[in-house]
């Protein structure tokens, strides 16, 4: 497997008209040789391929690489790496622009005499936005796990519990039913406070009549997973309800234009023009959703001038939301796999108004 992506990474060579390619991103390298540790560098050839990392990872390294010989460095990582890089006597190296240190480059730059650095972007990113088989199976588990955990702490909602409380006992959760770790930092909001989109779980008390936004993610098998649930401690009101169900109507007419060929735009669009029914277009104030796989944010991005068409493989969030200063915000967020036909939700999670 690891041969098949490290040869589709060396069909980009010659169109980013580097002779090697230096990777940095550790969920890059990951996912061309299995490697996960957090020290690593890997250069791809038109040939070869070989990863350089340091001691404390030397067994670990000949026990997980694949389709690459392994460089263990007794000194400076960068040190190794230039020394492999002077013998070679490459003209055109491409590093990735977006994952590479200042450090990094620096280093290339003053010591490689000689060798053009050329700047390349988002070429495996790419690669790893359409999944094979076994990462669909990870995600899969991934998100069935995710709802698992949710589900098992929806008891644990009550007025008079802290937001911080709450996440502490959803992150907990996750790792006593077998997760490896959050996907990113839980989010807990009630109240005024679900109406920012990114809150931070805080102090301030979950209430009576309130909305409370949980936005959670499990890492299993190194694969992420997203869910986003709004519920209701108690009656939300009429503008609550409205709100919701204005919500939940642009997510479905998302999902609903999931399908390959349909480019990402199609589907922000989808969901905004339903927004734009209910009068609350500017309450929605991100995109439409992301990829998931390795990393908790990866291509394709569903938003504004996305012009990525979808294929099949690929899996993606669908989270639109509305936020209403000093009243609460919803959002509502599914995991989507593009079928060949069409497309699948993989989260299991219920989404109609939960009143607690």
């Amino acid at each position: 497997m690891n041969h098949r992506r490290l040869n589709g990474l060396r069909e980009f060579l010659p169109r980013s008209r580097a002779d090697a390619l230096l990777v940095s991103g550790l969920a890059n390298i990951r996912y061309l040789t299995g490697f996960t540790g957090s020290s690593a560098l890997l250069l791809v050839s038109d040939h070869d391929a070989v990863l350089f990392t340091d001691r404390r990872y030397e067994v670990q390294a000949a026990q997980e690489v694949q389709g690459a010989a392994v460089t263990v460095a007794r000194g400076p990582l960068l040190t190794a790496l230039i020394g492999s890089l002077k013998r070679r006597c490459l003209r055109r190296l491409g590093f990735e622009r977006g994952r590479a240190s200042y450090e990094l480059y620096e280093a290339l730059r003053s010591r490689l005499e000689g060798c053009r650095l050329r700047p390349v972007a988002g070429t495996v990113e790419q690669l790893r936005a359409i999944k094979d088989a076994g990462e669909i199976e990870f995600i899969r588990r991934a998100v069935e796990l995710n709802s698992a955990v949710f589900e098992k702490c929806l008891g644990r909602i009550r007025a008079g519990r802290t937001e911080a409380d709450l996440a502490s006992a959803i992150d907990h959760t996750m790792r006593l039913m077998g997760g490896e770790k959050p996907a990113f930092e839980t989010i807990v909001a009630a109240g005024p406070r679900s109406a920012l989109p990114h809150a931070r779980p805080s102090l301030n008390l979950l209430r009576k009549n309130e909305f409370i936004l949980v936005d959670q993610g499990v890492i299993l098998r190194g694969y992420s997973s997203d869910m986003t649930r709004t519920m209701a401690l108690g009656d939300p009101g009429r503008k609550g309800r409205r709100v919701y169900q204005a919500v939940l109507e642009a997510q479905m007419a998302a999902i609903s234009q999931v399908r390959p060929g349909v480019t990402a735009e199609q589907v922000d669009r989808q969901a905004r023009k339903v927004f734009r029914k209910h009068g609350l277009e500017k309450a929605f104030v991100h995109s439409t959703g992301h990829g998931v796989g390795l990393e908790i944010h990866e291509a394709p991005r569903l938003g504004r001038r996305e012009k990525t068409k979808l294929e099949a493989g690929m899996v993606v969030t669908i989270e639109p939301g509305a936020y209403l200063e000093g009243f609460g915000g919803v959002r509502i967020e599914d995991m989507v796999l593009v079928t060949e036909r069409g497309c699948e939700v993989l989260t299991p999670t219920p989404k109609d108004l939960r009143v607690l």
